[in-house]
């Protein structure tokens, strides 16, 4: 067993080992052989594999985390072995990689991410649970059908906006979104990679709703085949209470279908009442849950 640096030909394998650990994510291998060979800009991103017989069975990224103005956190993103070559010592050394990498970037504060079943392991290794997730799906066979429109409101696939104006409500919409950090510092450039050049994101089902020339809610979806990401859903707090989240997720829900979607997965903090209710409303249905995980750098 050996634990190195990921490279871009290793996205098959990784794309195969995430489909067996999490076959509710959404992650094709053309964004992961894009994210191996192109990181994220200035966030100190790399990503390592632990291999058997030259198999990759493990995984785990780090960086900073981005989209926040707090400077010593870093993220040590979905780490996970698979299950045939647990309890083997291989997750403690791909964590291990992983924070030696983090270190001399000056974070001082790790977060991670751990199954229910793996608790006990981030306990051991100093990370206490702090936000649970839940992961839901939804079967779009048959699909919602397309959402009547109140007067004033237009609806437009993302591909027909200026990508700024996108990026403007999505600032808006998650500054005040659950997480372990305030997301209170993204850069055009770090959205436009995370976001716009994701070639996983669908720009025709990808829907945005306008009101009064101004960008009010959008519906954001990453695809892989006939699955896809519901990868965010936001309101303009401006514009909030109008019922426009439900509106425009279900209009992105139906254009997906409409392009051979056939199941739509999509996760939420615990604490996000107003979204797992649109969830709900919308025939969603619970399939994991995760939570983060919180440790000391010392």
């Amino acid at each position: 067993m050996r634990i190195r640096v990921a490279q871009p030909d290793d996205a098959p394998a990784v794309v195969a080992l995430r489909a067996i650990v999490y076959p509710y994510l959404v992650r094709g291998v053309e964004s992961t052989r894009k994210m191996l060979a192109e990181p994220p800009p200035e966030e100190g991103w790399t990503a390592f594999v632990a291999e058997v017989d030259g198999q990759v069975v493990g995984w785990a990224s780090a960086q900073r985390v981005a989209w926040t103005s707090t400077p010593d956190v870093g993220d040590i993103a979905l780490l996970h072995v698979h299950p045939e070559h647990r309890r083997r010592g291989i997750g403690s050394r791909v964590l291990a990689a992983a924070t030696d990498h983090l270190a001399p970037l000056g974070i001082r504060r790790l977060r991670s991410w751990a199954q229910p079943d793996s608790l006990p392991f981030a306990r051991r290794h100093g990370f206490e649970p702090s936000r649970e997730v839940r992961y839901s799906a939804l079967d779009l066979d048959p699909a919602p059908p397309a959402p009547d429109l109140p007067a004033g409101v237009r609806l437009h696939p993302i591909a027909d906006l200026d990508p700024h104006r996108l990026y403007v409500a999505n600032v808006a919409a998650g500054a005040d979104e659950p997480s372990d950090v305030p997301i209170d510092a993204v850069s055009y450039a770090s959205w436009q990679y995370d976001v716009w050049e994701n070639l996983g994101l669908d720009k025709a089902a990808s829907t945005a709703v306008e009101v009064d020339g101004e960008v009010a809610a959008f519906s954001l979806v990453k695809r892989d085949g006939d699955r896809m990401w519901s990868d965010y859903t936001g309101t303009v707090p401006a514009y909030r209470g109008r019922g426009l989240a439900r509106l425009v997720k279900t209009a992105a829900l139906h254009r997906a279908a409409a392009g051979g979607v056939r199941i739509a997965y999509t996760s939420n903090d615990e604490a996000n009442g107003p979204m797992l209710a649109i969830n709900a409303r919308l025939g969603y249905r619970p399939v994991a849950s995760q939570w983060s995980c919180l440790a000391e750098l010392t």
